[in-house]
């Protein structure tokens, strides 16, 4: 199986188009730090604005919307958490991280994961349909190893490179931080229910990475089942892209009903549950997890029953 994965992975890193994708998203990222810079330095944005009045808005702010008599419990914790986090920093004199800063892109690092999400999704979609619009696929399948074996070497090279697309853009973020923006003052802090504590700007960043790396996965997966069964990159890569930007407008769509609990976009960002924006208040972690996992079983079931069953002749 290793060689199996090692040969895959070889054969995706010699298309010119996988080094493209990697040279864009560390040009993407960089040149997007790099215009706020420019962009603050020119609007006098950034580090002479006063940190406190900053809080204080937000303190505000955070105390009217505990007033909301529609917030979930999830909802309710976040923004309890957020007062007690601002009220530590007015009264102990904790100043946060700069927005013109490394720690704050690296925090921030998270929301580019939908660059990774589209490249991954453009090497899912094409790592099976390739085979067959090239007509490689028949001496791939005359080697003596299962075809269970050959898709899943084929899923496992394209998970490892969404998996290095994450660990660029973490990177990225904080180098192209470092050069433009430099390392600034504050404490990153965190509510953990019961009191506020100082707690690591990199554990909290790595969390929210880790949460948003699922809609990575399940984007992934499903423009990889629809590759396998329809053999079409274009028709994968389309419908995954389509449903990466649309798939959420449909939640509120669907707000007023009971099937949108079981809906694949209302569950797809596990970040809701840590950042208390949550188009479906009324959902839990747990049947989030639940629901993910089904349809995670699913895309591959598909993938794999039409993979080893259907005549796969070029």
């Amino acid at each position: 199986m290793l060689k199996l994965v090692q040969n895959e992975w070889m054969k995706l890193w010699s298309k010119r188009s996988t080094w493209i994708m990697v040279l864009l998203l560390v040009l993407i990222i960089s040149a997007g730090i790099g215009i706020m810079k420019w962009t603050h330095k020119t609007q006098n944005i950034g580090i002479e604005e006063d940190w406190e009045q900053i809080v204080m808005n937000e303190l505000q702010f955070n105390e009217s919307q505990l007033l909301n008599p529609e917030l979930s419990e999830v909802q309710l914790a976040y923004y309890e958490g957020l007062v007690e986090i601002g009220r530590y920093r007015l009264a102990e004199d904790v100043p946060p991280f700069e927005p013109d800063s490394m720690q704050q892109q690296i925090l921030n690092s998270y929301t580019m994961l939908s660059l990774v999400t589209l490249f991954t999704v453009i090497a899912a979609a094409g790592i099976v349909a390739a085979e067959f619009s090239q007509g490689t696929i028949k001496m791939l399948l005359t080697r003596p190893v299962s075809r269970w074996k050959i898709l899943t070497s084929k899923y496992l090279a394209v998970l490892l490179f969404g998996l290095l697309l994450i660990v660029i853009t973490v990177a990225a973020s904080a180098a192209a931080g470092f050069f433009f923006l430099g390392i600034g003052e504050g404490q990153f802090l965190a509510w953990n229910g019961s009191e506020v504590v100082e707690a690591s700007f990199w554990s909290e960043s790595l969390r929210m990475v880790g949460l948003s790396s699922v809609s990575v996965l399940m984007i992934t997966t499903f423009a990889f089942m629809i590759g396998t069964v329809f053999r079409s990159s274009s028709l994968a890569i389309g419908l995954s892209i389509f449903l990466l930007f649309a798939g959420t407008q449909v939640v509120f769509l669907l707000a007023d009903f009971e099937i949108v609990k079981y809906y694949l976009f209302t569950h797809i960002d596990l970040t809701q549950f840590y950042t208390g924006f949550m188009p479906v208040p009324d959902i839990t972690l747990a049947l989030s997890v639940t629901v993910l996992i089904a349809y995670f079983l699913v895309f591959l079931i598909i993938s794999y029953w039409t993979f080893s069953r259907r005549d796969t002749t070029a």
